[in-house]
């Protein structure tokens, strides 16, 4: 079973729609999931066979996540790279049928992540101290974040040449490889201005031919990781004083709950987040329950009868 599953992840990487991470993700998953058909049939992992991926291992290997407290979500993504597993099996007729399509999904929980209210937001936007190289950069990263809904790990993988500050666009490869222009506004295109002011910014023009210039630079002229970038948004958080916990994360869903309560739809929503399906947009957003009723009432013929 072992050669199949290195030969999966040698097809994943060998499908361009398939990011690093999904990869990496999907061969922690399936490893995991036959060291514990293995180990519950008293096996050893290199002694299973392809039938042990029933219905039965995986219902019992999701009871035994469940157990260790695993939540639904992460519980549903493991799912899903046994039934990716398993839908290759049977491509490669290694197995009859995909057999994982009998398992029924978690549930989610309906958790939303934080978000901030506009006074926290413009909190958060004062928080860089501008007199310095390290505040300027700063205080970009968190307009574009705020004015964008970027991915962490798509702002920190933007570039110079994905920029247009005059058309004030930002294009962007989100996940699956899929490219899309993301607008922003005056302050941002402002405070991105100020930052390539900087002394430091030389350093961008010594990068080899073809390669891409960073847009976010650490103090020694590099790119700035995600790790970096989540730092930098928390140090700034408790900085403003905002004792919610807030990540990049949030900020991405501070601009989409915002979005809709300015009356954005939920469509456009969908796009600019990069979002393959309506549902996921619809756990990013978020109405308290005065402003449904308020939509409601403004926009129900019968709600407007008295």
């Amino acid at each position: 079973m072992k050669e199949h599953s290195r030969a999966f992840v040698q097809f994943l990487r060998l499908n361009r729609n398939v990011s690093p991470n999904t990869i990496r993700a999907y061969d922690t998953d399936v490893t995991q999931f036959l060291e514990f058909a293995a180990s519950r049939d008293g096996l050893k992992p290199s002694q299973l066979k392809p039938e042990a991926l029933d219905a039965d291992h995986v219902r019992d290997f999701l009871g035994e996540l469940h157990k260790r407290g695993l939540s639904r979500a992460s519980a549903a993504r493991r799912l899903a790279a046994l039934r990716t597993f398993s839908k290759y099996l049977v491509r490669q007729g290694v197995l009859k049928d995909d057999a994982t399509q009998l398992v029924g999904t978690p549930k989610r929980e309906q958790s939303l992540p934080a978000h901030l209210g506009h006074a926290e937001i413009d909190a958060l936007m004062a928080a860089p101290n501008l007199e310095t190289v390290a505040g300027r950069r700063d205080r970009a990263i968190l307009e574009l974040f705020y004015a964008s809904g970027l991915r962490l790990s798509e702002l920190a993988a933007a570039s110079l040449e994905d920029l247009n500050l005059s058309g004030r666009m930002i294009r962007v490869m989100g996940k699956g490889r899929k490219e899309r222009l993301i607008p922003f506004n005056a302050q941002t295109a402002s405070a991105i201005k100020a930052m390539l002011q900087d002394h430091h910014a030389e350093t961008r023009r010594t990068r080899g031919r073809g390669e891409k210039s960073p847009l976010f630079l650490n103090l020694r002229g590099r790119r700035l990781t995600t790790r970096s970038i989540d730092r930098i948004v928390r140090q700034h958080v408790k900085t403003a004083a905002i004792t919610t916990g807030i990540s990049p994360h949030a900020l991405r869903h501070t601009f989409a709950t915002h979005l809709l309560q300015a009356g954005a739809d939920l469509r456009s929503i969908q796009e600019l987040l990069g979002h393959a399906q309506l549902t996921t947009t619809q756990r990013y957003t978020h109405l308290d329950v005065g402003r449904l009723m308020e939509v409601y009432r403004g926009a129900h013929p019968r709600a407007k009868l008295k």
